[in-house]
């Protein structure tokens, strides 16, 4: 097998892999018996013909072809250990020359991890910052449970600050209606500030089959940017009103929501809980901090765009996955926000290089200071998981794949990495 290299911008190289006739050999043999599975030849079991019976069949140009993709397969990663290539994702092949009786030449365009020169990394300003807890803080989370489970009243009067109403809206921008601005018989509770600015204040006093027209500015901010800043025609007609009646906050709602003894015990429990999500927030920003300084400090060869595309593909299903784990369809989300999935990729475009610039950061520091997961690592976390899905055995069945136990060393290796890094900083 001989290989070519080219340079290429960006961090990327071109092989030019040429594969010999003898070489073919094995690869077209396998291909012929692929083949011959699915013919009908006199005498012979599916798949048990000789090459030159397939060979009178379909032609032996045939048979290279079916070959390709098996010859890539096998020969385009030995040609990149061989050259010692950092590369990372899929190549772009091309085929070249494929006829019978010549070698097979194809090339491949792969990108190579970006050069990098470290920083110093033992020495970061990045500090932990002291975690407060205020009564406010408390009383807004219970406040909002107390809110979740207040009984709804109907109540033939018009709407107060407080109370839940039920409307219809139109929402037009120049006497045209807004993509998405209408709603039928549309929840919403007055104060809950879950409309722009102004649109809930103006149902206080709207009685109920009455109908309101206004207007207001949607704000310079607005997340649909064809809306921010411009007046909008409001159009609401008053269908219920419900009073919302909240239970008393006392040791018999502390019971109801996560059967405490006593409503002390459930202030204790919130105050705690908010404690905890400060604290990994906290250790979140710690981290990020770190990594961010250390990144500030290194050097980076050009990031190439295949790598840039497979991290923003990555965050987009990050992104769906997040929208749906709120009960949308992604389609939906697109058409609230006004933009199209290579709007939202141009946007995070700056975001993925960074994060592949964090993920380099890490790599060559695990190496540089040995840090590895072992094999005893590897077991001791997948015993965890298994555990965790015991009763499930979709689930279960796939911590078994080589797959999973790459992710969980890689995993290993990057919490160890950070724990290294976090050592230095306090």
């Amino acid at each position: 097998m001989k290989v070519g290299i080219k340079q290429l911008p960006k961090s990327q190289v071109e092989l030019t892999v040429e594969v010999s006739i003898f070489e073919l050999q094995p690869f077209l043999t396998n291909a012929a018996v692929r083949m011959s599975k699915d013919m009908k030849i006199s005498g012979f079991r599916p798949g048990k013909a000789p090459y030159d019976l397939v060979k009178q069949q379909v032609g032996e140009a045939q048979i290279y072809q079916e070959s390709i993709e098996d010859v890539v397969k096998k020969t385009y990663p030995k040609a990149v250990i061989e050259h010692k290539l950092d590369a990372v994702g899929q190549p772009k092949i091309t085929i070249e020359k494929v006829a019978p009786g010549n070698p097979l030449v194809y090339k491949a365009e792969v990108a190579l991890l970006p050069q990098i020169t470290l920083g110093e990394y033992k020495e970061t300003k990045a500090k932990k910052e002291e975690i407060k807890i205020d009564k406010e803080e408390i009383d807004k989370a219970i406040e909002k449970l107390q809110q979740m489970r207040g009984k709804e009243i109907s109540v033939d009067r018009v709407p107060e600050k407080g109370d839940k109403v039920e409307i219809d809206f139109d929402v037009s921008v120049d006497r045209v209606l807004i993509d998405g601005g209408s709603s039928k018989k549309h929840p919403i509770v007055i104060g809950s500030n879950s409309f722009i600015p102004g649109f809930e204040e103006n149902l206080i006093g709207l009685a109920k089959e009455k109908v309101k027209e206004f207007k207001l500015k949607f704000p310079k901010n607005y997340h649909k940017k064809d809306l921010a800043g411009k007046l909008a025609e409001f159009k609401v007609k008053m269908l219920a009103v419900y009073k919302i009646e909240l239970p008393k906050l006392d040791d018999e709602f502390a019971k109801t929501v996560g059967q405490f003894k006593t409503f002390a015990d459930f202030q204790k429990q919130i105050e705690d809980n908010i404690k905890k999500e400060k604290e990994t927030q906290n250790e979140q920003k710690f981290e990020n901090d770190i990594l961010e300084e250390i990144n500030n400090k290194s050097k980076f060869g050009e990031i190439p765009d295949l790598l840039v595309e497979s991290e923003l593909d990555k965050m987009m299903k990050e992104m769906e996955a997040g929208v749906a784990k709120q009960g949308l369809k992604f389609d939906d989300y697109l058409k609230s926000t006004g933009k199209n999935i290579e709007d939202l990729k141009k946007e995070m475009h700056p975001q993925a290089e960074k994060r592949i610039k964090t993920a380099l950061v890490m790599r060559h520091i695990a190496k540089k200071e040995k840090i590895e997961a072992t094999e005893k690592d590897i077991e001791e976390e997948l015993k965890k998981s298994k555990e965790m899905y015991k009763t499930n055995p979709e689930i279960a069945k796939q911590l078994e794949t080589p797959e999973y136990k790459m992710y969980l060393a890689n995993y290993l290796s990057s919490k160890k990495t950070m724990d290294f890094l976090k050592s230095f900083s306090k």
